[in-house]
């Protein structure tokens, strides 16, 4: 691992979040950190970017390091880290730790946390994104630490180690990985695939004053996951999960497919000739 590495330190809780403060100490001791994200909350932001406004980075101080606050979404903080404010290509792209677990195929696309570190993935730069589960109820307080992500951060900086000496496993081009909360140095880690859903989707109908419909969208958990699924790790085994994600998403090919794509082919040469058949 070079010393001289360039960590880039994002997430979409915003730069004043105890999460992303506790993962910049952390990383610190891998290389040079610079921490460019959101001005405030952009949660489940996902992959958007923002081309119908300027951006704007301000240099804000969080404790005693100073960061790049940007006026757009997670994505925007990646794309604008990478291609304007570091001095260089970084050597990594670390994002979070999120307050709350980003679980399961529903979470993973709707995350700005994800998708700051997928945006960099897109880009050819080694991107983990880190998240811990955080209980109902529990008040995470901006502007302070908070001991909670104390070793979430020292593991993630492990993790983040690892693949600065080594290299992401083959056939990843991006970590996702979840904390449990409680989370010590006797958690277990766990390589998992991704869980489809975690949520049982609803949608409550109210009225308001003038009687007029709104709209909430909601949800419960789901009650159980796949035993070798990112979410049963946290949730039922309350391991450390890690995720290998790739920027593939189409399945190798199968004759299934194959025989897909002939009788498509067939379908729509039938119809062009009939449609040829009838201007004639």
């Amino acid at each position: 691992m070079d010393e001289d590495s360039l960590i880039m330190v994002t997430n979409d809780d915003g730069v004043t979040s105890p999460g992303i403060t506790a993962l910049a100490d952390a990383v610190s001791e891998l290389g040079s950190v610079m921490i460019i994200a959101p001005e405030g909350e952009q949660s489940a932001a996902g992959m958007s970017l923002t081309f119908h406004r300027p951006l704007r980075v301000t240099k804000v101080r969080v404790g005693k390091r100073v960061c790049y606050a940007i006026s757009g979404s997670p994505a925007d903080s990646t794309m604008i880290g990478i291609h304007s404010v570091l001095p260089r290509r970084p050597d990594a792209v670390v994002s979070g730790i999120n307050k709350g677990e980003n679980l399961t195929i529903q979470d993973i696309f709707a995350s700005g946390t994800v998708a700051a570190a997928l945006s960099a993935a897109l880009l050819g730069v080694p991107a983990i994104a880190f998240s811990m589960e955080v209980p109902q109820g529990r008040t995470i307080v901006h502007g302070r630490k908070d001991p909670n992500f104390t070793i979430p951060a020292r593991i993630a900086a492990e993790i983040l180690r690892e693949v600065l000496e080594h290299g992401m496993p083959r056939g990843a081009d991006m970590l996702n990985v979840n904390f449990p909360w409680g989370t010590n140095w006797a958690t277990r880690v766990k390589i998992t695939s991704v869980e489809g859903r975690k949520w049982r989707d609803s949608v409550l109908e109210r009225k308001d004053p003038r009687g007029r419909p709104y709209y909430w969208l909601w949800g419960s958990r789901m009650p159980n996951f796949r035993k070798d699924s990112d979410a049963f790790a946290v949730h039922k085994q309350r391991a450390i999960s890690i995720s290998p994600l790739s920027l593939d998403f189409t399945p190798k090919g199968t004759a299934e497919m194959k025989s897909f794509e002939s009788k498509l082919s067939s379908r729509l040469r039938k119809i062009a000739q009939e449609s040829s058949s009838r201007h004639k």
